[in-house]
């Protein structure tokens, strides 16, 4: 086999490594949310998240500072994947991309379902699959998941990302500062006229990456999205001549330096930051609430639908192939898992409830429910079902 052909596999691999191990830890962040919120601590808790440190709360810095890098290597991840990845060729693409437009399209139907009024709003937030939380659910199921469905939930979870991104971008985005729509315009002119006339080191593009994300924070558009812009603009290809070129990728550099403070600090901070709720407080009708069950049955019933229905139809229809060496019942399970909405679902309900804490309550009720048996029922279905035993005798581990 050609060495260009192992590359992909081996970056593929500890690219699902490192997310199903950062899964793991965003597990205990989000129970550790829970059991604060529901504690003496709980006021303690909230006091120090509304604490000022500068111009913003932690809570913003975490909110709109840390998660603009969490979406910057979401950005690189993207890129990476549609130029030199598992989604760069439209046969790639097929399958979980008409899953993942599955997915999005018919928890949001779910949603509207049971919020036609003014908690419509709320539409998107079933909308999203946590890779890190999926993964790191297939990561304790070992080799009984073949090689290809994760592949396939990867590249899935992946589009579905963009989606979001184009979600937030057209759909949460408040009242516009033109002036600081401008300069961050010119920002992002100076870094894709960088990209193009060959600049290679990374600080440039991260200097300029802060400076373009203070314009962002200021126009009204989410200031995270200044990540996914930067990441837009990272060279994919390595300097000329280098023995390594790969090594020396800007982008596959950048996002290796992400990938542990991300995946192991980051998120597990958003995760603690923003998964407690305080179910004490609260009054009974808000755990059968329409946007409790809008956003819990999206995710569970509405992803199941949505990416297993999608899928099928494709595959009916011979538009795509099944995934390798899988049957129907994992991919039945592989969908359950995209149930699992956690970090941009809730990142979701604090743009689309702003001004509302009790319907951020709900929602947030509604997606740990949701997730919580999504993953149960997905790692049920995946733990004992068989693949396609024809193909599996052929396979082996590094299969795709």
């Amino acid at each position: 086999m050609p060495i260009s052909a192992i590359k992909p596999l081996s970056a593929l691999r500890e690219f699902l490594q490192g997310q199903a191990s950062a899964g793991l830890v965003l597990m205990a962040a989000a129970a550790a949310a829970l059991v604060i919120a529901n504690s003496p601590l709980g006021p303690g808790y909230e006091h120090l998240l509304h604490t000022k440190l500068g111009p913003l709360s932690l809570h913003h810095w975490i909110n709109d500072g840390l998660m603009a890098v969490f979406f910057l290597l979401v950005g690189l991840e993207i890129k990476r994947e549609v130029l030199d990845g598992q989604l760069s060729n439209w046969s790639r693409r097929i399958l979980p991309g008409i899953a993942a437009l599955g997915g999005m399209l018919v928890p949001a139907l779910f949603f509207l379902a049971f919020n036609p009024g003014p908690a419509a709003r709320g539409w998107a937030i079933p909308a999203a699959t946590d890779i890190a939380f999926a993964l790191g659910v297939i990561a304790l199921l070992g080799k009984r998941v073949p090689v290809s469905l994760r592949i396939f939930l990867t590249a899935l979870a992946i589009i579905d990302d963009l989606g979001a991104v184009v979600i937030i971008a057209f759909f949460y985005t408040a009242g516009l500062s033109w002036l600081d729509l401008a300069g961050a315009g010119v920002v992002t002119a100076l870094l894709f006229a960088m990209n193009r006339l060959g600049a290679r080191a990374l600080w440039p593009y991260l200097v300029l990456g802060v400076v373009l994300w203070v314009f962002v924070l200021r126009s009204g558009i989410h200031a995270t999205l200044a990540g996914v812009i930067l990441a837009f603009t990272i060279p994919l290809q390595a300097t000329p001549g280098r023995p390594d070129e790969e090594a020396h990728s800007p982008l596959h550099h950048l996002e290796h330096l992400l990938h542990l403070p991300v995946g192991f600090l980051i998120v597990p901070i958003f995760g603690l930051a923003n998964a407690g709720v305080s179910v004490m407080g609260l009054p009974a009708q808000a755990f059968v609430a329409p946007v409790t069950v809008g956003v819990g049955l999206g995710l569970l019933a509405g992803k199941l639908v949505g990416v297993f229905g999608a899928a099928m139809i494709a595959v009916r229809l011979g538009i795509a192939d099944m995934p390798a060496h899988a049957g129907r019942l994992q991919l039945a399970g592989t969908a359950l898992l995209c149930g699992i909405g956690f970090t941009m679902s809730l990142f979701i309900t604090l743009l689309a409830f702003s001004g509302s804490e009790l319907l951020q309550a709900e929602a947030k009720i509604g997606i740990l429910a949701g997730s919580l048996v999504s993953g149960l029922l997905g790692y049920g279905i995946l733990r004992f079902a068989k693949g396609d035993e024809h193909h599996r005798a052929g396979e082996t581990g590094d299969g795709v």
